[in-house]
């Protein structure tokens, strides 16, 4: 009678700690609104450094969250709550808004231009959270995928001067309509062992100069030799997104 009693019970149990995992998972998306709410705290503090690490935070919780939601199949086990979207609102937030106010808050662009450069972020990103192609069938992006999070790191780290700021920001931008690949480091099985090890290393690279690098000195000049290998780094990623562009093979099969 017990052995029968535990048959019937046991899935019952089960179904309730998956819809608790499933909880679980939405729960550590909406996490990133609080690593967001701090960036804007930092920002407001005028704390390019603080903004950049909380940035980062939230970075993380997205690159993890995803594959969690897969695993633990949530759409099945919560599907009256959609992850996508939430995911979706604060990746705007953290991919495009506050970068955006970081370009106008820190003068990122030359005087005058702020306005403009933050405006031009955040309307273009639109169009990126409302394209429904946004991924090849080889899980590369198409089109800029909106990651301006990473494109004000780079300004910061690099130092580079408020007028190729801005004409990045520009190429950029337009760069969200033309069916440019970029790379998903993740999601990519090309050459995908090689991509998250040197995901890794520029994860790793990229901490190290934002904290360690000291008020008022550019990176490369605290730490040439990391700032070399980050900017390798970031050279392999361009290169893999250059030659998915430019492959006329993979061309063909992507139409």
């Amino acid at each position: 009678m017990d052995r029968n009693d535990n048959a019937v019970e046991n899935p019952k149990g089960t179904n309730r700690a998956r819809v608790a995992a499933a909880w679980a998972v939405h729960a550590f998306t909406a996490s990133g609104v609080i690593a967001a709410l701090l960036a804007i705290a930092a920002l407001i503090a005028g704390d390019p450094r603080m903004t950049l690490i909380w940035l980062g935070v939230s970075l993380l919780i997205d690159g993890f969250d995803g594959p969690m939601a897969r695993k633990l199949r949530v759409t099945e086990f919560a599907p009256r709550f959609d992850g996508a979207i939430l995911d979706h609102v604060i990746d705007y937030l953290t991919y495009a808004v506050i970068p955006a106010l970081m370009v106008y808050r820190f003068g990122l662009v030359p005087p005058g231009w702020e306005i403009p450069a933050a405006g031009w972020i955040m309307t273009s990103a639109l169009y990126c959270f409302g394209n429904r192609e946004m991924k090849t069938w080889d899980n590369y992006f198409s089109g800029f995928p909106a990651t301006w999070n990473l494109v004000v790191l780079c300004f910061w780290l690099a130092a580079t001067g408020p007028w190729t700021n801005l004409v990045i920001i520009a190429l950029l931008g337009l760069l969200t309509f033309v069916p440019a690949k970029f790379v998903h480091p993740f999601r990519v099985a090309m050459l995908r062992p090689l991509t998250l090890a040197v995901t890794a290393l520029w994860a790793t690279l990229t901490l190290w100069l934002v904290a360690a690098t000291p008020a008022a000195i550019a990176p490369a000049d605290a730490f040439p030799g990391a700032f070399g290998l980050w900017t390798a780094a970031s050279l392999y990623f361009l290169g893999l997104c250059a030659w998915r562009t430019a492959s006329p093979l993979w061309g063909r099969r992507d139409r």
